[in-house]
């Protein structure tokens, strides 16, 4: 098949190269190789190996417009690189973060945004989920198609029923400011997994619960309800759980547990916090109302080590919403660049497909802007002069 350019992203080499690479442009050299009878992944390999020569030099020869059909169903996988947005070492602190965040606007107005975020990979190559498909585990899986890296999965030690549940690791490094925010997402229990889900906040030592979804949504079950109402106490395997506070609102609700190991009457306590005005697959009605559940959850982040526990339904949308955006003020705040499609690369390869849809993706990126231009999180003061 003949190698064609199927997209350009916006402000990247090709796209500012004179003259510049267009789609349906057909590439027959590079830097003087014949790449006529080359599969698209050695041409990959090629395009790539020339960041490694004394020159750095990359020199296509192409036939314009050898293509122009609308059908692309037969192309390959296109994997964006997100190197290719990154702002040149010259530029730093403010001024990068400001840059950073200009060329985010631009690339959503122009929808170059969604399009590369739409070419990123959902499962990174190479990870594997084979425990998820083991027979024992498959009822234990909320979705068919959800289910966690085998290398990032957490291990529940003391089950009586096997390690397995369907949760990864999920570790964000803001850089420069040795912060290491650690999560754990989680898809929301079903009756049967409760004892697990609970099992892995003992074990992890984990002191908040983050929900970003109803029990119910459009008549469907989405998460059992996993903790007792206010004042009552239930019972999940050696663990017993009492609710102690709730606070509830139109979007949020708020709740205290005591967790109880009932061998060893070790007690901790629990935060739970719900996110409630968020469609499964959409997205939040009020962006300001999201931005106020974020800071509260950071808030009570404030001090912690262990991980905590995010979870929607599946544990993939609304879950890398949440991580997403975190993620972005803390690089605010650390005066930082933010690049969205490089956290979404991070986080998935430690979960897979976290941010469901475009609208989603879309939705994080604008509440980013809005919470820079607004100035809700603003970079500390012992960061503004990097």
């Amino acid at each position: 098949m003949p190698i064609i350019v199927s997209r350009v992203a916006p402000n990247t080499p090709a796209d500012n190269a004179i003259p510049r690479l267009n789609e349906g442009d057909q590439v027959l050299f590079i830097n003087g190789r014949d790449v006529s009878q080359h599969t698209h992944e050695q041409v990959v390999m090629f395009i790539r190996a020339s960041r490694e020569t004394h020159s750095g030099e990359l020199v296509l020869k192409v036939r314009p417009n050898a293509y122009s059909g609308d059908d692309n169903s037969d192309e390959p996988d296109f994997v964006y690189d997100p190197e290719t947005h990154q702002i040149s070492s010259a530029t730093t602190g403010a001024n990068a973060l400001d840059l950073s965040l200009k060329l985010l606007e631009e690339s959503l107005e122009s929808g170059a945004a969604l399009a590369q975020f739409e070419q990123l990979y959902r499962k990174k190559p190479g990870m594997t989920m084979n425990i998820a498909r083991l027979e024992a585990n498959v009822p234990k899986n909320r979705y068919r198609d959800i289910s966690p890296y085998d290398q990032t999965r957490v291990m529940i030690k003391n089950a009586n029923n096997g390690d397995y549940i369907n949760a990864n690791y999920v570790n964000m490094e803001i850089p420069v400011s040795g912060i290491l925010n650690r999560y754990i997402a989680a898809q929301g229990p079903l009756p049967t997994t409760c004892i697990d889900f609970w099992q892995m906040i003992w074990e992890q030592q984990s002191t908040l619960v983050v929900m970003l979804t109803t029990k119910v949504e459009r008549g469907r079950i989405k998460c059992h309800q996993y903790w007792p109402d206010l004042y009552e106490t239930s019972d999940f395997g050696p663990l017993q759980i009492t609710c102690v506070k709730e606070e509830e609102s139109a979007s949020f609700a708020f709740r205290e547990f005591n967790l109880t190991h009932v061998e060893s009457a070790e007690e901790r306590h629990i935060s739970h916090m719900q996110y409630i005005a968020w469609p499964d697959h959409g997205v939040p009605d009020d962006p300001a109302d999201f931005l106020d559940f974020v800071q509260k959850v950071r808030q009570k982040r404030v001090g912690l080590v262990e991980p905590s526990i995010v979870h929607c339904s599946a544990g993939i949308g609304r879950t890398g919403v949440l991580i997403t955006m975190e993620t972005a003020m803390c690089l605010i705040e650390a005066n930082q660049p933010v690049y969205p499609l490089s956290i979404v690369r991070q986080m998935r390869d430690q979960r897979a497909m976290l941010i469901q849809t475009p609208n989603q993706y879309k939705f994080v990126c604008e509440a980013i802007i809005r919470c820079f231009n607004e100035g809700i999180v603003k970079p500390l003061p012992e960061y503004q002069q990097r």
